[in-house]
């Protein structure tokens, strides 16, 4: 089976094109770096010809709110279209736990444009909708900080390893379409607020956490349940405190 892998050099990408190698298929790692531009459309047909299936784990370069949209309507569309006309049969693509509950963020109403391109499209698809990823860690902390202090809400969260998440993505891009989405999450849930404060400690990071309700995340403030999955989602195997990559220097 031939997958291209929209954003296949990236962090996701790199590990899900490797896992459907190791397992028989042709996987094609497509992004600009390697001569395939979803916002220009070069390079697209080329890549996608005789692709059985697509998966975009591809983002965009600036979060500003209409820098991201601009990016997800012009990729998104710009891949669907090159999907058409070359009958792919199954497009997959990565996107986030509580999307739709965090439609005050712009990153997350870009989302939410791509979600329904995709929908709309008339192409056999799949969205997987995964939690924080681990190695988000320490970008959620800094994003948080504000002088000596970080700011979390009282909330639940379920973050995931992203080899975890390549694994999902994985078996879905090789399984029937779902027309529909599937959560993914991390085998344990947090408080926010107490799980940021014990990394920061086990590191001895100098900076403390404050727990304040109106944190917002990506600009969106948070109910207890917003970033958590429900019922029937696929847990991950691998634990937090489990995971190498807790130990890696933030420097």
């Amino acid at each position: 089976m031939k997958i291209v892998v929209i954003g296949g050099t990236g962090l996701i990408g790199s590990k899900l094109v490797a896992r459907l190698t190791e397992h028989g298929h042709e996987a094609l790692a497509a992004a600009p770096n390697t001569g395939v531009d979803t916002l220009t459309g070069e390079g697209l047909a080329e890549a996608l010809a005789g692709a059985n299936v697509v998966v975009d784990v591809s983002n965009s370069p600036s979060f500003e709110d209409t820098a991201v949209m601009e990016f997800f309507e012009t990729s998104t569309g710009n891949l669907l279209a090159a999907e058409a006309a070359a009958g792919v049969g199954h497009h997959v693509a990565l996107s986030v736990v509580g999307t739709d509950r965090l439609q005050k963020s712009g990153y997350f109403r870009a989302k939410s444009v791509q979600e329904k391109l995709i929908e709309k499209s008339g192409i056999p698809y799949s969205i997987v909708h995964a939690t924080q990823f681990f190695e988000f860690v320490k970008s959620m902390t800094d994003a948080a900080t504000d002088g000596d202090t970080a700011r979390f809400a009282p909330v639940l969260f379920q973050p995931i390893a992203s080899d975890d998440v390549a694994k999902a993505v994985g078996r879905t891009s090789v399984g029937a379409p779902l027309n529909g989405i599937v959560e993914v999450a991390g085998p344990e849930e947090f408080r926010m607020d107490e799980f940021f404060a014990d990394v920061l400690a086990k590191r001895e990071d100098p900076r403390s956490v404050v727990t304040d309700p109106h944190a917002s995340y990506f600009g969106a403030e948070l109910d207890e349940r917003t970033l958590v999955p429900g019922a029937g989602a696929i847990l991950g195997e691998i634990r937090y405190s489990e995971w190498p990559g807790r130990t890696v220097s933030w420097k």
